[in-house]
């Protein structure tokens, strides 16, 4: 798949902006606060309705503008046309697929997978489990609409969940304690099918992370990824039993909590090079090496998983990087198709080298013009 243009209308500093981008290459060159990384973000909001910040949308209409407007073309086996427009005045979002307005945001994801490398991911091996669970989701999300399904379903119970919980723990009323049994109940049965889910991904992704950090370092490193879940339960066979006992042991302190205290939303991944946990012993290069190798492994999943490549968006990935690292991801780019990449500096994408059918866009002040 790839995106055959992009037109940005009072979105950030851009105006209006018209893009074609090549199918395979795209560099983007610009200094900072020129509006480079919008167009990346508008790219972002067509592939799945959002900010790629995930901040709100208000933020993205060019001051003094009443609202933006970002109109795409995607073509993969059959072309398709995205608008999205959001209405300041009335704090409204609408996206249209094919001239049909779009009600739900889930009916999006997946329809135009996409890949983002920032310099954001820093927080996926450093952060906490929730930035990692995040990025897990948002793999998986894109590759099936039943685990993303399940996902929404979770959640919600969560919601409901904890509100019972602390109603239980203000009122203490039996009728509460009968309708939170229920929703155990529902929580285990979902919570189950989303381990067994994320099990079943570790040991497919992992192949493909390994696969791509080869390619960044060599023999030199072995990376590897674990899913740590419900609190170090290792057998798949006896998870939702696991899970339900595990419940009924905090039963009384999710009760003088008000919490919920158990469940894959507290579960995490944990990153290895060498067998040494990353976010420990890694150094800051082998914690960027890794979250390229992440993102590549991202890719690569989502392609085989779907049967068609996602866009790839990398903001600003080589100013970070010594030359040798540079020009590895620059060549390992080559089997990736089209990407869409932000850089600050001509003089850096020089020394990577670029071949004929590569496109470079110079953005100025919200102002972008083909080099």
């Amino acid at each position: 798949m790839i995106i055959n243009f992009i037109e940005l209308k009072n979105f950030r500093l851009h105006k209006n902006t018209k893009l074609n981008f090549s199918e395979n290459l795209n560099y983007i060159v610009g200094g900072n606060g020129q509006g480079k990384t919008s167009i990346l973000e508008a790219i972002y909001y067509l592939c799945t309705t959002k900010s790629i910040n995930q901040v709100s949308d208000s933020e993205a209409v060019t001051f003094d503008e009443k609202g933006f407007e970002i109109i795409g073309n995607f073509s993969d086996l059959t072309s398709n046309s995205v608008r999205v427009y959001y209405d300041l005045e009335n704090q409204k979002k609408n996206y249209f697929l094919d001239q049909k307005n779009v009600y739900r945001a889930s009916t999006v994801i997946g329809k135009f997978p996409v890949v983002t490398l920032t310099q954001s991911d820093h927080s996926v091996t450093m952060g906490s489990p929730g930035d990692r669970r995040k990025f897990v989701d948002s793999v998986l999300s894109q590759c099936s609409a039943t685990y993303l399904d399940l996902l929404l379903e979770y959640n919600k119970t969560l919601r409901q969940r904890s509100s019972l919980l602390s109603q239980i723990k203000d009122e203490r009323s039996k009728s509460l304690y009968d309708q939170l049994d229920v929703w155990t109940e529902t929580l285990i049965k979902t919570g189950t099918e989303l381990i067994k889910h994320r099990i079943r991904f570790v040991e497919d992704y992992t192949k493909y992370v390994r696969e791509s950090y080869y390619h960044l370092m060599a023999e030199d490193e072995v990376p590897d990824v674990e899913y740590f879940f419900l609190k170090g339960e290792e057998s798949i066979s006896s998870i939702e039993e696991s899970f339900r006992n595990l419940l009924n042991e905090i039963r009384e302190d999710e009760l003088r909590r008000a919490s919920n205290l158990a469940g894959p939303h507290r579960d995490d991944f944990i990153f290895f090079i060498n067998d040494m946990e990353l976010k420990k012993f890694g150094s800051q290069g082998q914690h960027k090496t890794f979250q390229i190798a992440l993102r590549f492994g991202q890719f690569f999943y989502i392609k085989d998983a779907l049967g068609r490549k996602p866009i790839f968006l990398l903001d600003d990935v080589f100013g970070e990087l010594d030359m040798n690292r540079a020009k590895k991801i620059s060549e390992y780019l080559r089997n990736v198709g089209q990407a869409i990449i932000t850089m600050t500096d001509l003089s850096n994408l020089e020394k990577l080298g670029t071949f004929e059918d590569d496109l470079i866009i110079n953005v100025s002040n919200g102002k972008a013009a083909y080099v």
